[in-house]
């Protein structure tokens, strides 16, 4: 079965939508992302991401073994323009990115401005799994109390991205997908720590 680039994108967005207002909410993107084929160098979930998001009015940058493969897709898909990693509206970190390409993203990432605060990056961010591995506790709007997370995703990820989305409204959000279509949103808004902290 063909993804159907209005129905299932639409379908895929109102599950992004869901995981933004409700942050540690898990969405499948099965019904979806199942419809792709791997091999275009990034995760199925990834490309309903890209489909979504980029266009001829934005910027992207990936971070990739295969970024000029990846990068050159992107491009043809959507007519988005690809920008460094300082200008880039959307920032892809695949899985196959080195080790300290998630924080080079984090940390180079424009965050907006007090006028504009909007004219910042969105971070989708590859990884195995958003079962499993580190346990993290998340609070903050449209998180009652706090809810839990995991994800296997290595790095000092937390301490750069709280360090960036310190100035509330200025900061990064995140996206993050798994291979096994899932998907987990973290705005800027949503303070993270690992499970042993508390």
């Amino acid at each position: 079965m063909k993804l159907d680039l209005v129905h299932d994108v639409q379908r895929a967005y109102r599950k992004l939508v869901d995981s933004l207002s409700r942050p540690g909410i898990v969405s499948d993107l099965t019904e979806e992302a199942g419809k792709l084929e791997t091999g275009n160098g990034c995760l199925p979930a990834t490309w309903i991401m890209a489909e979504m998001l980029l266009d001829t009015e934005v910027s992207f940058k990936v971070f990739s073994e295969r970024e000029t493969q990846v990068t050159q897709w992107f491009k043809q898909m959507s007519y988005a323009r690809e920008a460094e990693v300082g200008e880039a509206d959307y920032i892809f970190v695949l899985r196959d990115a080195q080790p300290d390409d998630l924080l080079q993203a984090l940390q180079a990432a424009k965050i907006g401005d007090l006028r504009d605060p909007h004219f910042s990056a969105t971070l989708v961010i590859e990884t195995e799994s958003l079962y499993g591995g580190t346990k993290l506790r998340l609070s903050g709007p449209g998180i009652q109390s706090f809810s839990s997370a995991e994800m296997l995703l290595g790095g000092n990820w937390m301490d750069a991205r709280a360090e960036r989305n310190a100035e509330y409204p200025l900061g990064l959000d995140c996206i993050l997908v798994d291979a096994s279509h899932r998907l987990l949103a973290l705005p800027r808004t949503t303070q993270v720590q690992a499970e042993e902290d508390k």
